[in-house]
């Protein structure tokens, strides 16, 4: 969430300041938000894994394919609600302040876009945001079902299914949403399809497989 926060702001300087974009995007102000970002959810992670694990457990048998919290404070042998609530309220409330800061990114972003004259240049703004919005709703969503469904006692284990669509999912669809937008991994993909479907030569196929993988590389 920090670092899609970090894109946001990214985005909103480039297509709202895009004359100071060099000077306001310099190689050391990204390094220092992505480092910022990484020591921010790393600090995050840290308090909750504390938090917990000075906890006493009853049992080492968790019901999930790993160790999430939930499910962790399912196993104490104390009133763990207590030691909990603190450290998700302050998740909480860093996951919707990073919401919010995207949501007044993207305000800006759309309202200098509409004015733009040209539909050629709003058509390359919104392509430029589509990944990244796209990205955003993912994750949100996916976190926002594990976290407000309560925990399944169906025998399709509801719970675990939907914590592996939010951890597997987003990073999985990252690499393939950005690279759309690459020109020769579009290049590749149509190749590709037209390899499956039986319209290129052998040639040609021969080719493709390398190609591509220096491409995703």
């Amino acid at each position: 969430m920090f670092l899609l926060t970090v894109m946001a702001y990214d985005r909103y300087v480039a297509i709202c300041h895009p004359l100071h974009y060099a000077s306001m995007m310099k190689w050391s102000s990204c390094f220092q938000m992505a480092a910022g970002a990484w020591m921010a959810g790393f600090l995050n992670a840290v308090l909750h894994t504390s938090t917990v694990f000075s906890m006493p457990f009853c049992s080492n048998a968790i019901n999930q394919f790993f160790c999430e919290i939930p499910h962790v404070v399912k196993i104490s042998c104390s009133d763990s609600y207590l030691n909990e609530i603190w450290a998700l309220l302050f998740s909480v409330a860093l996951g919707l302040g990073c919401f919010v800061f995207i949501v007044m990114s993207y305000v800006q972003i759309f309202t200098a876009v509409l004015r733009m004259p040209s539909m050629t240049n709003r058509w390359k703004a919104f392509s430029t945001c589509t990944p990244h919005i796209t990205v955003v709703s993912i994750l949100y969503g996916t976190s926002l079902s594990i976290h407000l469904i309560p925990a399944s006692n169906s025998p399709y284990n509801l719970d675990e299914v939907l914590a592996v669509l939010y951890t597997v999912v987003p990073p999985m669809l990252n690499p393939i949403i950005y690279s759309m937008r690459n020109k020769d991994v579009k290049a590749a993909l149509r190749n590709l399809l037209d390899f499956t479907l039986g319209n290129k030569n052998k040639k040609d196929a021969s080719h493709l497989p390398i190609n591509l993988f220096h491409i995703i590389l």
